[in-house]
């Protein structure tokens, strides 16, 4: 059997030229990402975090905003809930939170030894407490709802027990116990 000679029809060729133009199409996509990266760097580095709050983590449950009476949801006098908790091995504190739904929410956090995840289902909030600062997201809750809230964030041989909970409830109803206690959470429901 012979083969056919090595012209420009040849399997060998057009092989090579795929390889070719395969090779060139992946380079393109990686200079493209590379760009991007060096885009979004310098985007960050020119506008950086508009606020960056710290706090002691050895003294959070003895003076401060993060004290332990200070600790779960709270009616502002805007009609707004501002929620303070704090992530710890291998618990949050307030392990259940008390949101009303449609009603703005702010959630202000910080950790007391190491980096916690701080993730609520269903919702955008997906922060990242670190010791020493304190970590913001605001929210609105749609519908009542019972919700997870997991660390997701490896924080030692515990981790995969540390879990919370947020409790969404009808806004009438969160009124009804704002008006009776000044912070709240699941637990003094």
């Amino acid at each position: 059997m012979t083969l056919p000679p090595a012209g420009k029809n040849s399997a060998e060729h057009v092989a090579a030229g795929a390889e070719r133009r395969w090779a060139t199409v992946s380079l393109v996509i990686l200079l493209l990402l590379v760009v991007m990266a060096a885009i979004a760097g310098a985007h960050q580095a020119i506008m950086p975090q508009a606020k960056v709050e710290t706090v002691d983590p050895r003294s959070l449950h003895i003076s401060g905003e993060f004290t332990e009476g200070n600790l779960g949801s709270a009616l502002q006098p805007d009609g707004s809930v501002m929620v303070r908790a704090i992530g710890q091995q291998y618990s949050f504190t307030p392990q259940c939170i008390l949101v009303p739904k449609d009603t703005p929410v702010t959630i202000r956090a910080t950790s007391a030894d190491v980096v916690h995840g701080f993730l609520i289902e269903n919702s955008n909030v997906n922060l990242m407490l670190v010791p020493g600062y304190i970590s913001t997201a605001s929210t609105r809750f749609s519908r009542t709802a019972n919700l997870t809230m997991p660390c997701h964030e490896f924080c030692g041989v515990g981790h995969e027990g540390m879990w919370g909970r947020i409790q969404v409830i009808d806004k009438a109803a969160f009124l009804k116990l704002a008006a009776n206690q000044r912070r709240l959470s699941c637990v003094a429901q």
